[in-house]
């Protein structure tokens, strides 16, 4: 009792609500419903966030099941000093910068494989030809924006993801990436004007 007093001063000091601060607590003693209802609340986020990121529905996923492994074993250690959601979405940042990195590495080993060797085993792709629900798709607009995003350099996505998409705050997003404000504002600035060229190359004036 004197420790969740202790933690919820801490709180009050720091000038902050934070909507999860009783089930973190509860889930700090131990009660795992609790920790489920985080997970049901904030899994939809995650999966957000890591598709921005990596791309890919099945990497955002397995990002986002990692992501509350790791809270998991780790919510001893959260002193609720911040928000638990800046805490859990900073683990699900990390980890989907980890996978892009795994995604990048793994596309440029396989172009390698297939150039490597003249008379090398061919492999024969799916036809590129789009069919009619692909060409769809492409013109959808939320499309072309995800494909801008995700030819962003790894530091320039994640800011635009989670200020333009998520609406973190400045100072939010500066604590998950440990970085000056002044850092994230200077990013955003400049993945902002490379996104206007992107989807102006593709849309036109929009």
């Amino acid at each position: 009792m004197a420790q969740a007093m202790s933690k919820l001063s801490e709180n009050a000091e720091t000038g902050f609500m934070d909507e999860d601060r009783e089930l973190v607590l509860r889930s700090q003693k131990g009660d795992d419903d609790a920790f489920e209802q985080l997970v049901l609340r904030h899994q939809k986020k995650m999966v957000n966030i890591a598709f921005r990121i990596t791309g890919t529905y099945e990497d955002a996923c397995d990002v986002a099941q990692d992501a509350f492994v790791s809270a998991y074993k780790e919510i001893q250690r959260f002193e609720c000093k911040s928000r638990f959601s800046t805490w859990l979405y900073t683990i699900t940042v990390n980890l989907s910068k980890n996978r892009l990195k795994q995604i990048i590495t793994a596309r440029n080993r396989h172009e390698v494989s297939i150039h490597a060797e003249e008379g090398a085993i061919s492999i024969d792709p799916p036809s590129a030809d789009p069919n009619a629900l692909e060409m769809l798709e492409k013109r959808d607009i939320k499309k072309g924006v995800q494909d801008c995003i995700a030819k962003l350099e790894e530091d320039f996505r994640v800011v635009v993801v989670l200020r333009d998409i998520q609406g973190f705050a400045y100072n939010e997003i500066g604590a998950m990436l440990k970085v000056a404000e002044g850092t994230v504002k200077s990013r955003l600035f400049r993945a902002r004007e490379m996104l206007k060229k992107c989807l102006k190359g593709r849309f036109g004036e929009l």
